[in-house]
Protein backbone atom coordinates (compact mmCIF):
# COMPACT_ATOMS: atom_id res chain seq x y z
CA UNK A 1 0.00 0.00 0.00
CA UNK A 2 1.45 3.34 -0.35
CA UNK A 3 2.30 5.51 2.17
CA UNK A 4 1.82 9.62 1.53
CA UNK A 5 4.04 12.06 2.95
CA UNK A 6 2.52 12.22 6.28
CA UNK A 7 2.86 8.62 6.63
CA UNK A 8 -1.11 7.83 6.23
CA UNK A 9 -2.26 5.40 3.89
CA UNK A 10 -5.06 5.15 1.47
CA UNK A 11 -7.27 6.08 -1.44
CA UNK A 12 -8.64 9.26 -2.84
CA UNK A 13 -10.78 9.80 -5.71
CA UNK A 14 -8.74 12.21 -8.49
CA UNK A 15 -10.43 14.72 -10.38
CA UNK A 16 -10.69 14.82 -14.87
CA UNK A 17 -7.34 16.55 -15.89
CA UNK A 18 -8.72 18.63 -19.29
CA UNK A 19 -4.43 18.39 -20.59
CA UNK A 20 -4.71 17.00 -24.53
CA UNK A 21 -3.24 13.35 -25.44
CA UNK A 22 -0.54 12.73 -27.99
CA UNK A 23 -3.06 11.83 -30.11
CA UNK A 24 -4.19 15.49 -30.20
CA UNK A 25 -1.02 17.64 -30.05
CA UNK A 26 -0.42 20.13 -33.13
CA UNK A 27 1.74 22.85 -31.21
CA UNK A 28 5.60 22.62 -30.83
CA UNK A 29 4.96 23.58 -27.15
CA UNK A 30 2.67 20.85 -26.48
CA UNK A 31 4.83 18.02 -28.47
CA UNK A 32 8.05 19.27 -26.05
CA UNK A 33 6.15 18.89 -23.06
CA UNK A 34 5.25 15.11 -23.92
CA UNK A 35 8.83 14.72 -24.88
CA UNK A 36 10.01 15.97 -21.25
CA UNK A 37 7.47 14.00 -19.31
CA UNK A 38 8.85 11.04 -21.52
CA UNK A 39 12.42 11.76 -20.72
CA UNK A 40 11.22 12.71 -16.58
CA UNK A 41 9.69 9.24 -16.60
CA UNK A 42 13.11 7.12 -17.99
CA UNK A 43 15.04 8.90 -14.78
CA UNK A 44 18.25 8.64 -16.75
CA UNK A 45 20.52 11.39 -17.73
CA UNK A 46 21.69 13.40 -21.18
CA UNK A 47 24.73 11.26 -20.80
CA UNK A 48 22.79 8.25 -20.56
CA UNK A 49 20.59 8.56 -23.50
CA UNK A 50 23.41 9.55 -25.80
CA UNK A 51 24.91 6.09 -24.93
CA UNK A 52 22.11 4.46 -25.76
CA UNK A 53 21.68 5.69 -28.93
CA UNK A 54 25.43 5.35 -29.36
CA UNK A 55 25.24 1.45 -28.51
CA UNK A 56 21.72 1.25 -30.37
CA UNK A 57 23.69 2.82 -33.53
CA UNK A 58 21.64 4.46 -36.31
CA UNK A 59 20.54 8.40 -35.03
CA UNK A 60 23.17 9.74 -32.53
CA UNK A 61 21.42 11.94 -29.92
CA UNK A 62 24.63 14.50 -29.22
CA UNK A 63 23.66 16.07 -25.32
CA UNK A 64 23.45 19.31 -26.83
CA UNK A 65 20.73 18.26 -29.32
CA UNK A 66 18.45 16.67 -26.46
CA UNK A 67 19.00 19.37 -24.55
CA UNK A 68 17.88 21.53 -27.20
CA UNK A 69 14.84 20.17 -27.84
CA UNK A 70 13.80 19.44 -24.51
CA UNK A 71 14.08 23.27 -23.85
CA UNK A 72 11.90 24.22 -27.11
CA UNK A 73 14.99 26.05 -28.54
CA UNK A 74 14.91 23.66 -31.73
CA UNK A 75 12.45 21.24 -33.16
CA UNK A 76 13.79 18.11 -33.71
CA UNK A 77 14.12 16.39 -36.83
CA UNK A 78 12.01 13.12 -37.19
CA UNK A 79 14.91 10.43 -36.77
CA UNK A 80 16.27 12.62 -33.71
CA UNK A 81 13.33 12.62 -31.37
CA UNK A 82 12.14 8.96 -32.82
CA UNK A 83 15.90 7.97 -31.60
CA UNK A 84 15.20 9.99 -28.46
CA UNK A 85 12.39 8.34 -27.56
CA UNK A 86 14.05 4.45 -28.10
CA UNK A 87 16.73 5.99 -25.70
CA UNK A 88 14.02 6.63 -23.06
CA UNK A 89 12.57 2.97 -23.86
CA UNK A 90 9.14 4.00 -25.30
CA UNK A 91 7.51 1.13 -26.69
CA UNK A 92 7.56 0.49 -30.31
CA UNK A 93 4.14 -0.05 -30.92
CA UNK A 94 3.96 3.87 -29.78
CA UNK A 95 6.37 5.02 -31.47
CA UNK A 96 3.91 5.73 -34.71
CA UNK A 97 1.63 7.69 -32.87
CA UNK A 98 4.37 9.74 -31.87
CA UNK A 99 5.71 10.38 -35.46
CA UNK A 100 2.27 11.49 -36.59
CA UNK A 101 2.30 14.15 -33.76
CA UNK A 102 5.25 15.38 -35.68
CA UNK A 103 4.20 15.43 -38.72
CA UNK A 104 0.81 17.58 -37.19
CA UNK A 105 3.32 19.45 -35.65
CA UNK A 106 5.49 19.86 -38.52
CA UNK A 107 2.60 20.82 -41.15
CA UNK A 108 1.32 23.69 -38.36
CA UNK A 109 4.51 25.23 -38.30
CA UNK A 110 5.01 25.61 -42.64
CA UNK A 111 3.15 28.96 -42.08
CA UNK A 112 5.39 30.55 -39.68
CA UNK A 113 8.35 28.78 -41.90
CA UNK A 114 6.93 29.80 -45.15
CA UNK A 115 6.90 33.72 -43.48
CA UNK A 116 10.68 33.24 -42.77
CA UNK A 117 11.75 32.53 -45.57
CA UNK A 118 10.17 35.13 -47.46
CA UNK A 119 10.81 38.31 -45.55
CA UNK A 120 14.60 38.27 -46.09
CA UNK A 121 16.62 40.17 -44.11
CA UNK A 122 13.99 40.92 -41.40
CA UNK A 123 14.39 39.82 -38.02
CA UNK A 124 12.04 37.13 -36.29
CA UNK A 125 9.15 38.01 -34.52
CA UNK A 126 9.30 37.65 -30.73
CA UNK A 127 8.67 34.05 -29.70
CA UNK A 128 9.09 32.99 -33.45
CA UNK A 129 10.18 29.78 -33.41
CA UNK A 130 13.42 28.35 -35.22
CA UNK A 131 14.22 24.98 -36.88
CA UNK A 132 17.34 23.53 -38.37
CA UNK A 133 15.06 22.89 -41.15
CA UNK A 134 14.03 26.21 -42.69
CA UNK A 135 14.98 27.23 -46.12
CA UNK A 136 18.30 28.90 -46.44
CA UNK A 137 18.18 32.79 -47.50
CA UNK A 138 20.41 34.77 -48.71
CA UNK A 139 21.00 37.83 -46.73
CA UNK A 140 19.58 40.90 -48.65
CA UNK A 141 21.00 44.96 -48.43
CA UNK A 142 18.57 46.53 -45.68
CA UNK A 143 16.36 49.04 -47.99
CA UNK A 144 15.79 52.55 -46.03
CA UNK A 145 13.31 55.49 -46.59
CA UNK A 146 14.43 58.26 -48.66
CA UNK A 147 14.19 60.56 -45.66
CA UNK A 148 15.89 57.90 -43.33
CA UNK A 149 19.03 58.26 -42.48
CA UNK A 150 20.86 54.96 -41.38
CA UNK A 151 21.93 55.01 -37.57
CA UNK A 152 25.09 55.12 -36.21
CA UNK A 153 27.24 52.54 -36.19
CA UNK A 154 28.04 51.56 -32.36
CA UNK A 155 31.25 50.96 -31.30
CA UNK A 156 32.53 47.63 -30.55
CA UNK A 157 32.64 48.14 -26.46
CA UNK A 158 28.39 48.86 -27.54
CA UNK A 159 28.67 46.18 -29.91
CA UNK A 160 29.65 44.04 -26.48
CA UNK A 161 27.69 44.45 -24.36
CA UNK A 162 24.11 44.20 -26.73
CA UNK A 163 25.57 40.65 -27.36
CA UNK A 164 26.20 40.15 -23.80
CA UNK A 165 22.64 40.95 -23.13
CA UNK A 166 21.08 39.52 -25.84
CA UNK A 167 22.67 36.17 -24.66
CA UNK A 168 21.68 36.68 -20.77
CA UNK A 169 18.25 37.33 -22.09
CA UNK A 170 18.47 33.90 -24.19
CA UNK A 171 20.04 31.91 -21.01
CA UNK A 172 17.47 32.94 -19.17
CA UNK A 173 14.57 32.10 -21.56
CA UNK A 174 15.96 28.74 -21.98
CA UNK A 175 16.48 28.33 -17.99
CA UNK A 176 12.51 29.55 -17.25
CA UNK A 177 11.35 26.61 -20.09
CA UNK A 178 13.06 23.79 -18.11
CA UNK A 179 11.82 25.15 -15.12
CA UNK A 180 8.33 24.58 -16.28
CA UNK A 181 9.22 21.07 -16.50
CA UNK A 182 11.35 20.19 -13.97
CA UNK A 183 10.45 21.95 -10.93
CA UNK A 184 7.31 22.56 -9.02
CA UNK A 185 5.50 25.38 -10.17
CA UNK A 186 5.78 28.77 -8.27
CA UNK A 187 3.99 32.20 -8.53
CA UNK A 188 0.01 32.68 -8.79
CA UNK A 189 -0.41 29.91 -11.25
CA UNK A 190 0.89 27.53 -8.58
CA UNK A 191 -1.62 24.80 -8.79
CA UNK A 192 -3.04 24.39 -5.05
CA UNK A 193 -0.71 20.94 -3.47
CA UNK A 194 -2.17 17.41 -3.29
CA UNK A 195 -1.38 14.75 -0.94
CA UNK A 196 1.96 12.98 -1.99
CA UNK A 197 1.88 9.32 -1.97
CA UNK A 198 4.83 6.64 -2.84
CA UNK A 199 3.50 3.29 -3.84
CA UNK A 200 5.47 0.55 -5.94
CA UNK A 201 3.92 -1.33 -8.82
CA UNK A 202 3.64 -3.15 -11.91
CA UNK A 203 2.24 -2.37 -15.52
CA UNK A 204 2.28 -4.68 -18.06
CA UNK A 205 1.27 -4.13 -22.50
CA UNK A 206 -0.59 -5.32 -25.75
CA UNK A 207 -0.44 -9.18 -24.99
CA UNK A 208 -0.45 -9.59 -21.63
CA UNK A 209 -2.74 -9.25 -18.52
CA UNK A 210 -3.30 -10.26 -14.65
CA UNK A 211 -4.06 -12.30 -12.66
CA UNK A 212 -5.22 -13.00 -8.62
CA UNK A 213 -7.97 -14.26 -6.40
CA UNK A 214 -9.25 -12.50 -3.45
CA UNK A 215 -11.85 -13.36 -0.48
CA UNK A 216 -15.08 -12.13 0.20
CA UNK A 217 -18.23 -12.61 2.31
CA UNK A 218 -20.65 -15.44 0.36
CA UNK A 219 -23.06 -13.25 1.86
CA UNK A 220 -22.55 -10.61 -0.50
CA UNK A 221 -24.85 -8.60 -2.70
CA UNK A 222 -22.40 -6.56 -4.65
CA UNK A 223 -18.49 -6.41 -5.32
CA UNK A 224 -16.33 -3.26 -5.98
CA UNK A 225 -12.95 -3.36 -7.67
CA UNK A 226 -10.59 0.24 -7.02
CA UNK A 227 -7.52 0.37 -8.56
CA UNK A 228 -4.66 2.79 -7.79
CA UNK A 229 -3.05 3.87 -11.12
CA UNK A 230 -0.48 5.92 -13.07
CA UNK A 231 -2.82 8.40 -14.73
CA UNK A 232 0.26 10.28 -16.39
CA UNK A 233 -0.52 7.30 -19.22
CA UNK A 234 -3.47 7.80 -20.66
CA UNK A 235 -6.50 5.86 -21.94
CA UNK A 236 -5.93 2.48 -20.49
CA UNK A 237 -8.34 0.16 -20.86
CA UNK A 238 -8.48 -3.36 -19.97
CA UNK A 239 -10.97 -5.84 -19.79
CA UNK A 240 -12.48 -7.78 -16.54
CA UNK A 241 -13.28 -11.45 -15.88
CA UNK A 242 -14.13 -13.20 -12.60
CA UNK A 243 -13.64 -16.82 -12.49
CA UNK A 244 -13.47 -16.82 -16.12
CA UNK A 245 -16.50 -15.12 -17.24
CA UNK A 246 -16.50 -11.41 -18.59
CA UNK A 247 -17.25 -8.93 -15.38
CA UNK A 248 -16.96 -5.40 -16.88
CA UNK A 249 -14.25 -3.12 -18.13
CA UNK A 250 -11.30 -0.55 -17.13
CA UNK A 251 -12.65 2.63 -18.39
CA UNK A 252 -10.16 4.63 -20.11
CA UNK A 253 -9.46 7.87 -18.19
CA UNK A 254 -7.57 10.77 -20.06
CA UNK A 255 -4.00 11.83 -19.28
CA UNK A 256 -3.35 13.58 -15.91
CA UNK A 257 -0.33 15.76 -16.29
CA UNK A 258 -0.33 17.32 -12.63
CA UNK A 259 -2.04 14.79 -10.03
CA UNK A 260 -0.74 11.69 -11.83
CA UNK A 261 -3.01 9.41 -8.52
CA UNK A 262 -6.30 8.42 -9.54
CA UNK A 263 -8.08 5.55 -7.92
CA UNK A 264 -10.76 4.15 -10.23
CA UNK A 265 -13.54 1.80 -9.75
CA UNK A 266 -15.38 -1.11 -11.52
CA UNK A 267 -18.27 -2.77 -9.85
CA UNK A 268 -19.20 -6.58 -10.36
CA UNK A 269 -22.21 -7.83 -11.18
CA UNK A 270 -23.82 -9.66 -8.04
CA UNK A 271 -24.61 -12.65 -9.94
CA UNK A 272 -20.85 -13.33 -10.27
CA UNK A 273 -20.25 -12.88 -6.29
CA UNK A 274 -23.10 -14.13 -4.58
CA UNK A 275 -22.54 -17.41 -2.62
CA UNK A 276 -19.01 -17.24 -3.51
CA UNK A 277 -16.02 -17.29 -1.04
CA UNK A 278 -13.27 -16.11 -3.70
CA UNK A 279 -13.25 -14.70 -7.01
CA UNK A 280 -10.45 -14.56 -9.63
CA UNK A 281 -9.73 -11.98 -10.76
CA UNK A 282 -8.35 -11.46 -14.71
CA UNK A 283 -7.63 -7.82 -16.07
CA UNK A 284 -6.67 -8.18 -19.69
CA UNK A 285 -4.90 -4.85 -22.06
CA UNK A 286 -7.16 -3.74 -24.47
CA UNK A 287 -5.46 -0.34 -25.27
CA UNK A 288 -3.51 2.69 -23.91
CA UNK A 289 -1.45 5.10 -24.32
CA UNK A 290 1.84 3.36 -23.45
CA UNK A 291 0.65 0.19 -21.13
CA UNK A 292 -1.77 -0.87 -18.05
CA UNK A 293 -0.27 0.04 -14.38
CA UNK A 294 -1.62 -1.61 -11.16
CA UNK A 295 -0.12 -0.36 -7.95
CA UNK A 296 -3.33 -1.48 -5.28
CA UNK A 297 -6.46 -3.58 -5.34
CA UNK A 298 -9.20 -2.59 -2.79
CA UNK A 299 -12.19 -5.32 -2.71
CA UNK A 300 -14.77 -3.62 -1.20
CA UNK A 301 -18.65 -5.67 -0.72
CA UNK A 302 -21.81 -5.07 0.29
CA UNK A 303 -23.06 -7.13 2.98
CA UNK A 304 -26.70 -6.43 4.82
CA UNK A 305 -26.71 -2.86 2.78
CA UNK A 306 -23.23 -2.08 4.33
CA UNK A 307 -19.90 -1.70 2.33
CA UNK A 308 -16.69 -2.49 3.67
CA UNK A 309 -13.41 -3.61 2.60
CA UNK A 310 -13.34 -7.38 2.07
CA UNK A 311 -9.97 -7.71 0.90
CA UNK A 312 -6.75 -5.74 -0.60
CA UNK A 313 -4.02 -6.62 -3.17
CA UNK A 314 -0.58 -4.72 -3.02
CA UNK A 315 1.31 -5.00 -6.46
CA UNK A 316 4.45 -4.27 -6.80
CA UNK A 317 8.00 -5.76 -6.13
CA UNK A 318 8.25 -4.39 -2.80
CA UNK A 319 4.82 -6.73 -1.73
CA UNK A 320 5.83 -9.86 -2.69
CA UNK A 321 3.95 -10.96 0.38
CA UNK A 322 1.04 -9.61 -0.92
CA UNK A 323 1.09 -11.03 -4.26
CA UNK A 324 2.23 -14.59 -3.05
CA UNK A 325 -0.68 -14.32 -1.12
CA UNK A 326 -2.80 -13.30 -3.55
CA UNK A 327 -1.68 -15.83 -6.70
CA UNK A 328 -1.01 -12.19 -8.47
CA UNK A 329 1.22 -12.78 -11.66
CA UNK A 330 2.15 -11.11 -14.75
CA UNK A 331 0.94 -13.26 -17.92
CA UNK A 332 2.59 -11.40 -21.28
CA UNK A 333 5.42 -8.53 -21.74
CA UNK A 334 5.66 -6.48 -18.48
CA UNK A 335 6.82 -3.00 -18.97
CA UNK A 336 7.58 -1.89 -15.71
CA UNK A 337 8.54 -3.10 -12.03
CA UNK A 338 9.01 -0.09 -9.33
CA UNK A 339 8.05 2.87 -7.20
CA UNK A 340 6.86 5.94 -8.15
CA UNK A 341 5.92 8.61 -6.21
CA UNK A 342 2.99 11.03 -7.60
CA UNK A 343 0.36 13.29 -6.00
CA UNK A 344 -3.74 12.93 -5.27
CA UNK A 345 -5.67 16.32 -5.92
CA UNK A 346 -6.42 18.31 -2.59
CA UNK A 347 -10.26 17.74 -1.62
CA UNK A 348 -11.34 20.62 -2.94
CA UNK A 349 -11.05 19.31 -6.66
CA UNK A 350 -11.74 15.73 -6.00
CA UNK A 351 -15.63 16.05 -5.48
CA UNK A 352 -18.30 13.65 -6.64
CA UNK A 353 -18.70 15.51 -9.59
CA UNK A 354 -15.32 15.29 -10.78
CA UNK A 355 -15.22 11.65 -10.13
CA UNK A 356 -18.06 10.77 -11.94
CA UNK A 357 -16.64 12.62 -15.29
CA UNK A 358 -13.58 11.02 -14.49
CA UNK A 359 -15.13 7.21 -14.83
CA UNK A 360 -14.35 6.82 -10.88
CA UNK A 361 -16.82 6.05 -8.04
CA UNK A 362 -16.09 7.43 -4.66
CA UNK A 363 -15.93 4.65 -1.43
CA UNK A 364 -18.56 3.93 0.83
Amino acid sequence: MGVDAEGGEGLQIAGEPPAPGLESVTRHEDLVRLLAEEFARADVSLRELEARADKAGGTRLPRATCADMLAGRRFPKKAVMVAFLRACRVPEQRLPAWEQAWERVRIARLPALTGQATAPGQPAAAGQPTTTEAPTVAAQPAVLPHDTAPAPNPGPGRRRMLVVAMLASLAAASLGVLAGFWLPGRGPSEPPRGRTVTDDGRAFGQGGSSRFTVTVDPANTGVRLIRRLDAGIGMQRATITVNGVPAGAWQPLHVERVYRWKDQSADIPPSLTSDRRSLTVVNTFVSSYQDFNEFLYVVKQKVNGVWSTADTVDVGPEHAASESAHGYRITGPQTFAGVQEFAYPPPALSGLTAAARAGNVPLP
